[in-house]
Formats: C-alpha cells, sequence, structure tokens
C-alpha cells in the first residue's frame, strides 16, 4: 500500500484475524477447562490484534495523502470484523454453566477495560490533534510577526537614509553660511578702512 511497515502490520493482522474468527464456535462447542482456555486464547489474540491496529493507524497518519482514504477504510473494516468476532465471542460465553459465571464476568471486565482504553485513545488523538492546531495558529502568528519586524527594519531604513541627505543639506548650509560670515568681515574691514581715508 503505502509502507513496508504498513503490509507487515496488515499480514500479522491477517493471521491474527484468521485464527481469532475460529475461536467462537470451538468455544460454543467446548465445555469446562476447555472452554476456559480457548477464552483466554481469544483475550489475548484479541488483544494482539488491537496493538497491530493501532500500528497501522499510527502509520496512516504519517502516510501520502493518496493513499490515506483506502488505508483508513481498510482500518474501519477490520475494526468492524474485530467488533463483531468480539460480540460472537461473549454470545458463545454465554452459554458457560452457572459454575463458569466468574469466567464470563471477567471477559465484560476486560470488554469494559478495551473499551475504555479505546475511548482513552480517542481522546488523546483529540488534544493532539488540538495542539497540532494550536502549534499551526502559533506559527503562523510568527510568520506575521516576523513580517512585520521586516517591513518595520525597511521603514527604519528608510528613514536613516534621509536623515543622512538631511544632515548633508545642513553642513552644506552651514559651510555656506561660513562663507558668508568670512564675506561679512571682510565687507566690515574694507567698509572701515574706506571710512578712515
Amino acid at each position: 500500500m503505502s509502507s513496508e511497515e504498513f503490509e507487515k502490520l496488515h499480514e500479522m493482522y491477517r493471521s491474527l484475524y484468521e485464527e481469532l474468527k475460529l475461536i467462537p464456535e470451538r468455544a460454543l462447542k467446548s465445555h469446562g477447562e476447555e472452554r476456559k482456555k480457548l477464552v483466554r486464547t481469544f483475550d489475548e489474540r484479541h488483544g494482539e490484534a488491537e496493538e497491530v491496529l493501532q500500528g497501522m493507524e499510527e502509520e496512516l497518519r504519517g502516510a501520502p495523502s493518496s493513499y490515506k482514504n483506502a488505508m483508513g477504510a481498510k482500518l474501519r473494516l477490520y475494526r468492524r470484523d474485530l467488533g463483531k468476532l468480539q460480540r460472537d465471542m461473549k454470545n458463545s460465553a454465554s452459554g458457560f454453566s452457572s459454575s463458569s459465571q466468574t469466567v464470563q464476568g471477567s471477559q465484560q471486565s476486560i470488554y469494559s477495560s478495551q473499551n475504555q482504553q479505546s475511548t482513552h485513545l480517542q481522546s488523546q488523538r483529540a488534544l493532539l490533534l488540538q495542539g497540532t492546531e494550536s502549534l499551526n495558529n502559533a506559527s503562523q502568528s510568527i510568520e506575521r510577526s516576523q513580517r512585520i519586524a521586516a517591513e518595520t527594519d525597511q521603514i527604519g531604513t528608510d528613514i536613516i537614509e534621509e536623515l543622512g541627505e538631511q544632515r548633508e543639506q545642513l553642513d552644506r548650509t552651514r559651510n555656506r553660511l561660513e562663507n558668508t560670515g568670512e564675506n561679512l568681515s571682510r565687507s566690515r574691514k574694507v567698509l572701515r578702512a574706506m571710512s578712515r581715508r
């Protein structure tokens, strides 16, 4: 599909599913210790299958968008099939004799625990998505700040250049005033000399 790891997990899941789907019918036909053993085996394999599906979901998150729809559809189908097997096993387990009710109670506890784990994972995913959105918003805010800083820097550079030009003009004006002052001094000297004569 999209990655070698996803394909490996897919093969592992198919192998576990093939083993799991035979257990409910066998449990229905068995009794006593044999049935308890089948229930334990089902629980172990079901837990392994859940872990494999979680691994596939992680691979899905990093997959290219062109593969995500097909991979997501496959995962939903696998979860549905696994849930159906779990219900079948529960129905098979409900055929236990009264002496086996404690096993049935522990089965229900396991199913409840798995549901709680699934709910916890969903809330963690929601938090992760919320965190990602906050991070994206922060990144956009930083980009806007950088643009404003660059514009401010450009304005500052323009002002400095303009002030430099004004300083040059002031220097030239001061030089002209100094020359004018010198000319006036010379003119006064000439006028004094002429008045003496």
